[in-house]
């Protein structure tokens, strides 16, 4: 008997070994191809106004890249909520930004936003020595803080392809001197989910320059357009992540 015959329980040529079930052969079931899922009309609608805006700024886009929510599977957060998140974000982007921590307590305090924080947002804010890295990231949150007041119906009718970081000195002011932050009408669903198709677009193009080796396209800031989509993919509900865990995918 061959080692190879051994290895697999001594079977030999004729037939099995006595008392060894016989292995039965796999039967492949074949299934039907999935049919795709139509598309709304707003999904197509907005897919194509974001590939020909980014193509006419010379941005590369990839056709296949899928179609980002319709409108009839979004509820955006009330304005209640966003205020509150928004508060949150200038809070800890203003410790980051190196803000004394007596000054970020006394706005938490004011808004009663410590039962508000998210997990990573309490560590941070309660930590007497953050790292600079850690320091570093929060301060970008102005950048989603950004996203969150034009949520609210504040500034121009875009956001604007993401080039230049927001205007701090304005968003800080905006927030403390501004009891009533929900005073203007919200954005719409459509109005929401425009912004966050193009800041999908335009994140695989950054992503995509940087697996090629080349430059950042279209003049894009990095940082800026991590933030607006995070925030943007918070307000649509994307996976129905909480704050610390929604995705950028693209």
């Amino acid at each position: 008997m061959s080692w190879l015959r051994r290895l697999f329980g001594g079977a030999s040529q004729e037939g099995p070994v006595a008392g060894k079930p016989r292995l039965e052969p796999v039967l492949r079931v074949e299934l039907p191809p999935r049919e795709p899922v139509p598309l709304a009309p707003d999904q197509l609608r907005r897919k194509a106004i974001t590939e020909a805006l980014l193509q006419a700024e010379g941005i590369r886009v990839l056709p296949h890249l899928p179609a980002i929510e319709s409108e009839s599977e979004v509820a955006l957060p009330d304005a209640d909520t966003i205020a509150n998140r928004l508060r949150c974000l200038i809070v800890v982007a203003a410790k980051g930004g190196g803000i004394d921590q007596d000054i970020v307590d006394a706005f938490a305090t004011e808004h009663d936003l410590h039962s508000l924080f998210t997990p990573e947002e309490a560590a941070f804010i309660t930590d007497p020595s953050p790292s600079e890295r850690d320091s570093i990231q929060f301060s970008w949150r102005y950048e989603a803080a950004w996203v969150l007041l034009w949520a609210l119906g504040w500034g121009d009718k875009t956001l604007g392809l993401p080039r230049e970081t927001c205007d701090v000195d304005l968003i800080v002011e905006t927030v403390r001197e501004v009891p009533e932050l929900t005073r203007p009408t919200p954005r719409t669903a459509s109005d929401v989910l425009n912004e966050a198709d193009l800041i999908y677009r335009c994140h695989w193009a950054v992503r995509q320059s940087d697996l090629d080796g080349t430059d950042v396209p279209g003049g894009f800031d990095p940082g800026v357009v991590m933030e607006r989509h995070h925030a943007l993919n918070w307000l649509i509900g994307y996976e129905s992540d909480g704050w610390d865990d929604v995705s950028t995918d693209t």
